[in-house]
């Protein structure tokens, strides 16, 4: 028998009993809190992650809006292709990765298993093109332009073909209306990336796996109003997937028509002019070379002088659009950017820089009168300016006497502006500049909008550059130590040159300064900024925000966002001085004007024309040709890099996109007629409810149908046949 006192052994089976008590009670409230989390605190977040696991979603694409000319011409639209697709996440349950079937498919398509499976692997930094970089879980396009036969194919032998499909689908196009193909304008498109979906989910335009985005042009810009909203149906499964209802759902929309103030016949002008042009001067000898100019790339702006709108703009070298469409292929999309391509995915027009050679005189002309110097005051052109022991010379070596600041222009008298560059950089202080230097010359190259973007409605646009005093220092900082460990006193000029920069290239100097005058040395200007400080100059002094988007419409046509053009400032000159640019750059096209040449037969009493040559000398290139042009109505402004002259290279085709545009021949007769836009087009087209347009045929431009039969154009008072040129700038 124990020992242990029968209190003793009660109590501690009471002790026990307490705990065991105390444990069971903890375990149930740590049960019932946890309850509590799960079904009260998180309840709802569980729910709708159990609804989900049984709710399937079907997508329905919107049909992306299109992008209209004008008048209502398609510049990018939709069609309907047999699109055949391939799901990765079907295919990758298969033993061989769907290589079999993939394999069957390519027979049928007519193309290689490779290329077949090619076109669905996912897209990384070592895969090159072609590859999917949208979501590995939407169904992978293989082709586009499937026929029906083959569609019947695999839907008839559904069994062969698992994790395939082919439908029908609207599909984007870029139409090229009268052969305008509108490409770096319009931009491309390419599937939504898995990082865009999630940066986007939490707006109020979230991406689907199966949307198409704009990557570059108006297709970029605008991608939110073109791209529209797809329709979501939502179905109930069981867990064998069986639908058992039809869930909420929500309706798309189709995206929105985007209208721009381009005109497709204007734009088939300005390409075949560009083109044409660039063609023509490669067949002609630079002097000082020796060898054929290159001619490697090109651009021309068509604005409306009074609002900053871009009837056209066209860029060298281009390229289809419709490459894009389906996906491109690894050969197509070496030719757009390898090395040897000259890269005609680029808009020269806003992203293209060059020094701007002469037609940055009515900049420097500005500056002058701001810093004092009358405008009809007389100034020597002489043959050639000296500094330091060098001499500067006139193009050609020709001189003009004492002559004003409108006629420096007509003749494009470098000498006049070395003389007033240099004379401001010494005002200023020279290598030591005063803190309260004016920098005329430089402030009011800012002031026209240079060195800065102009705001146009198009991605990846360029600043330019204006090399002020601010620039010269920070470029010094960042090449210091490049320059440093390449100069070489006494060296060859590269090494030499180096060698200076290194010492004292922040340093401002005179030689810097007349360069600086006449649009050379750093200085970086983009067509499309010059387009807008020469159309300020014909509307009286107001700088625009360029623009080529005009209205955003919806698909039922009754919700119209116009765009209005914007004001970005006025030119930092007086009204007098804006009218005595005006005159100087009408001399420019008159006798004994550097464009005469180009306008002999312009009907100037009736349609006034403006212009200014240039021609930019670059190290080691041929020289870039300019040329800047304006009327009431219009501004065209062309450049041609390794192209020779402004006139010589640039002016025939500015002067055919002219007499296109006003229905001109060669005398200066006008039949409006032919006429493409004599004035500007004010009026928005028409969409009808269900979306259709009424829209104008365009035919391709025929520069033969400008010219006039037999018996036309032989009145001689309005030929106003013009003298011989001084000299070609």
């Amino acid at each position: 028998m124990s020992n242990i006192p029968e209190t003793g052994r009660t109590q501690r089976v009471q002790i026990r009993l307490v705990v065991i008590q105390v444990l069971v009670f903890s375990l149930l409230l740590t049960l019932l809190g946890r309850l509590w989390y799960l079904q009260i605190r998180q309840g709802k977040e569980y729910t709708d992650e159990a609804r989900n696991n049984h709710v399937q979603q079907v997508v329905q694409p919107a049909v992306r809006g299109s992008i209209l000319d004008a008048r209502g011409v398609p510049l990018a639209d939709n069609e309907t292709r047999l699109v055949v697709s391939a799901s990765r996440t079907e295919l990758m349950k298969m033993k061989d990765d769907g290589k079999a079937v993939l394999t069957r498919l390519a027979g049928v398509l007519h193309m290689k298993p490779k290329e077949v499976m090619d076109k669905i692997r996912l897209c990384d930094s070592k895969t090159p093109q072609p590859c999917w970089n949208g979501s590995p879980f939407q169904p992978i396009p293989v082709t586009d332009k499937a026929t029906t036969q083959q569609a019947l194919q695999i839907r008839e032998r559904a069994e062969d073909f698992p994790g395939i499909t082919a439908e029908p689908t609207a599909v984007r196009r870029y139409p090229a209306p009268g052969k305008a193909r509108t490409a770096q304008v319009l931009g491309y498109l390419s599937p939504v990336t898995d990082e865009e979906i999630e940066e986007a989910k939490d707006s109020d335009s979230p991406f689907l796996r199966s949307d198409q985005v704009g990557r570059s042009g108006l297709e970029r810009t605008y991608d939110k109003a073109l791209r529209g909203k797809a329709g979501v149906t939502r179905y109930e499964v069981d867990n064998l997937g069986r639908v058992l209802g039809e869930a909420e759902s929500d309706p798309g929309r189709p995206g929105s028509t985007v209208v721009t103030s381009i005109d497709a016949r204007v734009q088939a002008v300005a390409e075949y002019e560009l083109h044409q042009a660039m063609e023509t001067v490669r067949k002609e000898t630079d002097r000082v070379t020796g060898r054929p100019y290159e001619a490697d790339a090109g651009a021309v702006v068509v604005m409306e002088s009074k609002t900053g709108r871009v009837v056209a703009m066209a860029s060298q070298p281009d390229y289809d659009p419709n490459a894009w469409v389906g996906g491109i292929s690894g050969k197509e999309y070496a030719r757009l950017t390898g090395k040897n391509s000259n890269y005609p995915l680029l808009n020269r027009a806003i992203q293209g820089q060059a020094p701007a050679g002469s037609i940055f005189k009515v900049v420097s002309a500005s500056a002058a009168v701001r810093a004092g110097y009358p405008f009809d005051g007389r100034y020597n052109c002489s043959s050639s300016y000296s500094l330091g022991g060098r001499s500067f010379a006139n193009f050609e070596s020709k001189g003009h006497g004492p002559i004003t600041l409108g006629d420096a222009l007509k003749f494009s008298c470098n000498t006049v502006f070395y003389a007033l560059g240099h004379q401001e950089w010494q005002k200023d202080g020279g290598l030591k500049p005063k803190k309260d230097a004016h920098d005329w010359f430089y402030r009011t190259a800012h002031d026209f909008g240079l060195g800065s973007e102009t705001g146009i409605d198009l991605p990846n646009e360029v600043t330019g550059r204006i090399p002020d005093r601010q620039w010269k220092q920070r470029f010094w900082q960042a090449n210091k130590d490049a320059w440093c460990r390449q100069g070489k006193k006494g060296g060859s000029y590269v090494e030499q040159i180096a060698y200076e920069n290194c010492l004292e290239g922040n340093q401002l100097k005179a030689f810097d300064s007349i360069n600086y005058a006449i649009g050379q040395g750093d200085v970086l200007v983009t067509p499309i900024q010059m387009a807008t400080a020469y159309a300020a100059i014909s509307n009286g002094g107001t700088l625009y925000e360029p623009t080529i988007g005009k209205a955003v419409i919806s698909p039922d046509g009754k919700r119209i966002e116009e765009i209005t053009p914007k004001r970005r400032g006025r030119l930092p000159v007086d009204a007098q001085t804006v009218s005595d640019l005006d005159k100087g750059l009408r001399s420019v096209v008159e006798p004994g004007g550097t464009a005469a040449w180009r306008f002999e037969g312009w009907p100037q009493d009736k349609i006034p024309m403006r212009a200014k040559t240039g021609t930019a000398q670059v190290y080691g290139k041929q020289t870039t040709s300019w040329f800047a042009t304006y009327t009431d109505e219009f501004t065209i402004v062309m450049t041609i890099s390794q192209g020779g002259t402004g006139s010589g290279a640039s002016g025939p085709a500015v002067r055919n996109i002219y007499d296109a545009l006003y229905g001109l021949d060669d005398a200066g007769n006008q039949d409006l007629k032919r006429a493409l836009l004599p004035t500007p087009q004010k009026t928005l087209p028409k969409i009808q409810p269900d979306g259709s347009i009424d829209a104008p045929a365009v035919k391709p431009y025929d520069p033969e149908a400008q010219k006039p039969k037999d018996g036309e154009g032989t009145d001689d008072a309005q030929q106003g046949l013009a003298g011989p040129p001084v000299w070609r700038d």
